[in-house]
This record gives C-alpha cells, sequence and structure tokens, in this order.
C-alpha cells in the first residue's frame, strides 16, 4: 500500500506516491462542493490535484509512479490502479488534463506521455466523469502570461496563486495543480457544462 500524507496545502510538498492495486476500504468523501482533479501525465510519475473550485483548496496533491523495472503494460495498470484510488477516494466532478501535441522535440518521450494519458482518459471514463483537456501553452499563459513558462516560474505562479506557504514539490505536482486550477476557472466560467456539474450547481443553491 502507498504511503499517505496529509491533505490540503501540505501535500503538495510532500506528495502521496501511490503505486500497485488500490485498497477497497477506501471511503468515497461526498460534498456539495464542486472539484476537479488535474493530471499531468507521465509514464515515470503522474502528478495529480485534486482542487475545491469555490475555495481554490488544494484537498490533495501527489504523485502516481510506475516502477521501471515492470514491462510497460504493467507500469500502465500501476498508473490505472494508482488513479482509480484516487477516483474512489475523491469523486470529482471534472477530470482536467493535458492535451499533447502532433509534433514534440523528443517523439518517445510523447509517445509515453500518450500512453499514460490514455490511462488517465480510460480511469476517468469508467467512473464515469467528464474529461476537459487543456494545451499546455493555454495552462502556463494562464498563470504567468507566458505560455512557455518554465517549470520553476509555474511552481512560483502556483506558490502565489493558490496562496500556498511553501513552495509545490516535484514540479509534477505543481503542474496538476496548475491543470486543475485552469480546469476550474473553465467551470466557474461556464465554458465548460456537464450534467453532473449543474446538478451540483442546483444543489449548492
Amino acid at each position: 500500500m502507498a504511503n499517505r500524507v496529509a491533505d490540503e496545502a501540505a501535500s503538495t510538498t510532500s506528495p502521496r506516491v501511490r503505486r500497485g492495486t488500490p485498497s477497497i476500504s477506501l471511503i468515497s468523501k461526498k460534498s456539495s462542493a464542486i472539484t476537479v482533479l488535474g493530471i499531468d501525465p507521465g509514464l515515470d510519475r503522474t502528478g495529480y490535484a485534486v482542487l475545491e473550485i469555490a475555495t481554490r483548496r488544494v484537498v490533495e496533491a501527489g504523485l502516481v509512479r510506475s516502477s521501471t523495472a515492470l514491462p510497460l503494460a504493467r507500469r500502465l495498470r500501476e498508473i490505472e490502479a494508482g488513479l482509480e484510488e484516487i477516483l474512489i477516494e475523491h469523486p470529482v466532478d471534472l477530470v482536467a488534463v493535458e492535451e499533447l501535441y502532433a509534433h514534440y522535440k523528443h517523439p518517445r518521450t510523447a509517445i509515453l506521455m500518450g500512453h499514460a494519458r490514455g490511462v488517465v482518459l480510460l480511469a476517468a471514463a469508467r467512473r464515469g466523469v467528464d474529461i476537459v483537456s487543456l494545451p499546455a501553452t493555454h495552462v502556463k499563459r494562464s498563470l504567468t502570461g507566458n505560455g512557455h513558462a518554465s517549470k520553476l516560474q509555474m511552481q512560483r505562479a502556483i506558490l502565489t496563486t493558490m496562496h500556498l506557504s511553501v513552495m509545490p514539490e516535484p514540479p509534477d505536482v505543481a503542474d496538476a495543480v496548475a491543470i486543475a486550477w485552469c480546469g476550474g476557472e473553465l467551470v466557474k466560467n461556464r465554458n465548460v457544462e456537464t450534467p453532473k456539474l449543474e446538478l451540483k450547481r442546483r444543489a449548492a443553491k
């Protein structure tokens, strides 16, 4: 079973690392607040962050890791298991994930990222959670004004935007928080509408 870390902002500095089969003893946390799960997909490390939209509270953030000693199919299964655990514990209203591009400087890295991203989409679809894809340049520009901001610039932007007391580490976690925040902004501005979100809004009135 993976190591567990306290929630909220503290989890962005000491992220939960998940691996293997999720525990079936986890209890879903029901809330009237609209929440978004942001995902920064990667084969070695997939960053994730659960964010409450109205309060901009980081409920939890961390990493899903896969073992480099395993073949690709088994590594993807580890990522799926970690994501399944997160989605069971946090029944979010929307999953926001980084978009893929047609051209990359490092094609192999892009292909591996594509495998991990496919697992993210599958995990969300299996639980009936709507998905929004966000280009990395859009996420970076929204938070820094620069579509090609560095990882350090993104970490600093998240530190300020989310009013955190410490720098979010590692960068994968900061990126996931940023993706969740951008997904949340789309919901707040009603640029994303789903039946589930509409029901949540009505229940909150």
